[in-house]
Parts: structure tokens; sequence; C-alpha cells
């Protein structure tokens, strides 16, 4: 028995240990990243677009989420690139991050750099587009939301799994914005210590939750009633990442004349079954503004 007893103890006094070494490796990662110094590649992105010489046709800038690269440039998005080709769209896709030649991480994106990029490529000669749409899943939704915040030349948006806040960088540290504008930090949610335990079981949802429940994740709020385009969010009902559909509705809230909720079942990533809805969308749009011509 007192061997037993003998060998528990030991295991508490490892575990202990283990936990005791991971709080202080946090730590280290924590007060040691570099919050100051912008990113490598800070403000450069990859470009892909797909357009036909025809002036006045509307752009949509296509942004993919946390995965990182070139999403909407895939083999994955070919067909949905060349349906919007068809129906009369030009598609600027565009990684701002994970590629070699962007910043390595999801950090501090420069939302002006990205609005001027695809400001210049609708000015191209043989484009001369006067409508400018964003849309975004996931982390792109966020991106999207919070340019046409910033931004008030674009036309209109559509925010698949949507966010109402700004959050973290994709760092090991989490101790910085995502998104920055001209080198400055838009203010973020930051994670709290009481998340990690959700972190290590990968309740993403859960830290979510709690980042959004921090004081600061009212400065962190994308200011979506300042947006006057039209606006399209299609958010699952049963997101296992963050509160997609109530972030959705609260937008919806504060702009609903402006703001339209699609609320589908499944998962995370159940949304990009319907771009139907999403092509319903943008012929509306362009058939309400003048600036963005007519589509197909």
């Amino acid at each position: 028995m007192k061997t037993l007893f003998r060998a528990l103890g030991w295991l508490l006094a490892g575990l202990c240990g283990l936990l005791l070494l991971g709080f202080a490796w946090v730590l280290y990662i924590t007060h040691s990243f570099d919050t100051k110094t912008l990113p490598a590649r800070h403000g450069q992105f990859d470009l892909a677009l797909h357009a036909q010489a025809q002036p006045g046709r509307p752009l949509i800038l296509a942004l993919g989420g946390a995965e990182g690269g070139n999403m909407w440039n895939s083999e994955r998005w070919r067909g949905q690139v060349e349906r919007f080709n068809a129906q009369g769209y030009n598609v600027l896709t565009l990684a701002y991050f994970g590629t070699p030649t962007t910043p390595a991480r999801l950090d501090r994106i420069d939302l002006g750099a990205l609005h001027r990029a695809a400001r210049e490529t609708m000015d191209r000669p043989e484009l001369q587009s006067r409508c400018l749409i964003a849309l975004g899943g996931s982390k792109g939704a966020e991106l999207s939301l919070a340019l046409a915040a910033h931004f008030e030349d674009i036309d209109a948006v559509v925010a698949m799994s949507p966010a109402d806040t700004v959050f973290p960088a994709h760092t090991e540290a989490m101790t910085t914005s995502s998104w920055s504008i001209d080198g400055q930090p838009l203010p973020f949610a930051p994670m709290p210590w009481a998340a990690l335990p959700d972190l290590i079981r990968g309740d993403i949802g859960a830290v979510m939750a709690r980042m959004r429940a921090q004081p600061e994740a009212a400065a962190a709020r994308i200011r979506t009633e300042k947006i006057e385009a039209p606006v399209l969010l299609i958010a699952s009902e049963q997101d296992e990442m963050w509160p997609a559909l109530s972030m959705a509705r609260e937008i919806e809230a504060r702009a609903p004349s402006r703001v339209r909720v699609l609320a589908v079942p499944g998962d995370h990533r159940a949304v990009v079954d319907h771009m139907a809805a999403v092509e319903d969308f943008l012929r509306e749009v362009v058939a309400e503004r003048p600036n963005c011509g007519s589509g197909e």
C-alpha cells in the first residue's frame, strides 16, 4: 500500500510540475513577444485577378480566413469565381498572410494597404470599376466588415460566419491585434488567462466567448453601424468556432435597414453551401446601385 501511495504521490508531483512548466512557458511567450515591431512583409499581399477587359464591371474583393494563402484562387473555389465572372463581376482574390511574399502569420494585417490594393486594381484602364464588393468567410468575414466600417467606398459586404469584434492575432502570444490601419493596430478583445483551460481543451467557441466578455471588447467591437452599404451575413446555427449567429444578430440590430441575416443549419463551414444566396444578394446590389453597372 505504501508503494502505491508513493507512486501516486510521484505522479501528482509530476503533473504539478508539468502544469507549472506549461504556465511558465505561456508567461514567457506572452511577455517576450514583440508587440511593437510590425511583422516582416507587413502590408504586402498576393493578388490574383480574374477579370474580363470590359470597363465598368463591379469588382469582388474575395478574402479567405485563418487558413492563410489565397483560398479563393484555389481549385476548390475556381468554379465559383468563374460563375461570378459569368454573372458580370471581376474578382480579385487576395492572400494577406501565409505565402512567401506576405506576412507569415495573421498579425496586424494592414487594412489601409489592402484597401489601396483593391482601389489600384479598380483603377486599371482596362477595368475602370466604380463598384467594390467585399466578400469574406470566417476571419475573412471579420476583415470584410472591418474594411467596410473604415472605408465608405465599399458598395456591399458579404460576410460568411461573421464576427462583430476584432479578435487577437494568430500568434503564440495572442497579444496583438489581427488588424491595423497604416501601422496602427486596431483595438482587440484580448484572451484572458481564464480561457487557457478552454484553449488547451480545444474549445475555441468558449475561448471566443470569454474574449467577447472582456471589458476591452467594447472598444474592439467593429463599428458596423457606420457601414452605409448593404450587408449580407450568413451564419450557421451550430457554429462551433465562434457565436457567428448571435454576433450576426447584434450587427443586424445596429443597422436593421441595411443588414440581412441568413441563418443556416450546420457547423462553421456550412455557410459555403449557400453561395446561391450570395449571388442573389449581389444581383440586388447591382440593380439598386447605379455605380455598380449591371450584372448579367
